[in-house]
């Protein structure tokens, strides 16, 4: 049977014992078509059900979380943790809070996890979770008791060298707080490395905050100076107004770029003359309100309902919402309004389709898995603070950060450029994040 049968084979068969889950297909099929050239050439990476264990979740739990709510009333939400491969360490990845949460979803962000946490090179499986509670319009009160329910089921199954959570949309500082919070009352211990993105004043890391947002700018720092060109004066637009997409904006503006439009659900704001960082800061994380309180505040901004934040015309694009909010129309225009760098912020914000049209129009292309990574990654830096009992400056550890999207960069670069595919780096990506992740399977046994 040759490699595209065998892949064809395993892809039908998954698609078979995963049914209803888009999300996890579009996923896996990426990663599948990566590894094609990869089994082509190594084939023992196809031995011992190596592939078919790859995409099978090590565990998949989902749990029932009752909550009251200010009313007195009975909420019930669902809760779900995929701990999916724990071959390079504990499980690490976020927990994500919003009403479009269910397991396919979870699995598709779980089985990112894995390469991207491979790419970062830091000792750390792949998992994810969340749940389908919305804690928009929710009092402090109410969030306080759904993520003391949630986390009276999930502490039973995480620990510093088991499966370590952190944030994700809707899970801020204020959720982790409450979360650590109950899994310190319950565990009876003061176990600090079992969440990260904590306060600061008891064992978060500084840059965890500002990690994922920075950490997509220095990729796409790297991705340009390969190129030849630089984010000194590029007009850049973002996807978002939530934590990664505010610091992808503070850092490009740092770097010398003007961010010239950025979104949320409610529209998108034109800003030709670059966004006021701590203006949108106050709006999203301490009024929590939408855009629209941006622009009533804001010189030389404006709002828009109709079109898409897409429309504008730019250098660099970083998608920094939320899966698939980038599609093929989306993705010619930006090519024909001159868009030459696109790096996710988010998990899988472009569509395959998208993904198609920038490689076809020579649109250079960091995906997700790598271009996000430095979320995870300080996140890791805080587990290292955490278990030597350390505290590192802000410096040294965007320093680190710095290094590492750096190097992720070079591998991904290098590893297309190694199977033929130079610049294409999706590939260079899914192989590097494969490899490592194969090859401590493969010395483990069949497990």
């Amino acid at each position: 049977m040759s490699v595209e049968e065998q892949v064809s084979t395993y892809y039908d068969m998954l698609l078979k014992r995963n049914a209803g889950e888009p999300e996890f297909h579009q996923a896996v099929s990426e990663v599948l078509d990566s590894l094609k050239v990869v089994l082509d050439k190594d084939p023992h990476y196809a031995d011992y059900g190596l592939i078919q264990r790859l995409c099978e979740p090590e565990r998949q739990l989902i749990f029932r979380v009752p909550w009251v709510d200010d009313a007195g009333l009975v909420q019930v939400n669902r809760g779900f943790r995929v701990q999916f491969n724990s071959a390079l360490g504990p499980y690490k990845g976020g927990l994500r809070f919003h009403p479009s949460v269910n397991l396919g979803i979870v699995k598709f962000l779980g089985f990112e996890q894995i390469f991207k946490n491979s790419l970062t090179g830091l000792p750390i499986g792949g998992g994810k979770g969340g749940s389908d509670f919305d804690p928009k319009g929710k009092s402090d009160a109410e969030v306080m008791r759904f993520c003391q329910s949630f986390m009276t089921e999930l502490h039973r199954h995480i620990g510093q060298y088991r499966d370590v959570p952190a944030g994700d949309i809707g899970v801020g500082g204020r959720e982790i707080g409450y979360l650590f919070g109950q899994y310190r009352r319950l565990s009876n211990q003061h176990e600090s490395g079992v969440l990260t993105g904590k306060g600061l004043t008891w064992g978060g890391s500084l840059v965890r905050t500002e990690a994922t947002g920075f950490g997509v700018v220095y990729l796409t720092q790297e991705m340009m100076k390969a190129a030849g060109d630089s984010l000194d004066g590029a007009k850049v637009i973002v996807s978002g107004s939530g934590n990664v997409a505010v610091y992808a904006m503070q850092k490009a503006q740092e770097l010398g770029a003007t961010v010239v439009g950025f979104s949320d659900s409610s529209g998108w704001v034109e800003t030709p003359n670059g966004v006021d960082v701590e203006l949108l800061r106050d709006v999203k994380e301490i009024r929590r309100e939408r855009v629209t309180a941006y622009v009533e505040d804001a010189d030389g901004a404006t709002m828009h309902t109709e079109g898409s934040i897409w429309d504008l015309k730019a250098d660099v694009a970083l998608p920094c919402a939320t899966q698939n909010e980038l599609n093929g129309e989306h993705a010619a225009t930006l090519a024909a309004n001159g868009v030459r760098y696109v790096a996710e912020g988010a998990n899988m914000p472009s569509t395959p389709e998208a993904v198609e049209l920038f490689h076809n129009k020579g649109i250079l292309f960091a995906p997700g898995k790598a271009a996000n990574a430095g979320g995870v990654a300080t996140s890791a830096l805080e587990m290292q603070q955490n278990a030597s009992r350390d505290s590192w400056t802000f410096e040294y550890t965007d320093q680190r950060l710095h290094q590492i999207m750096s190097n992720i960069f070079g591998t991904m670069s290098s590893t297309a450029a190694e199977y033929g595919h130079e610049n294409n780096f999706v590939m260079g990506a899914n192989i590097a994040g494969f490899r490592k992740v194969a090859d401590a399977m493969l010395a483990q046994g069949v497990v």
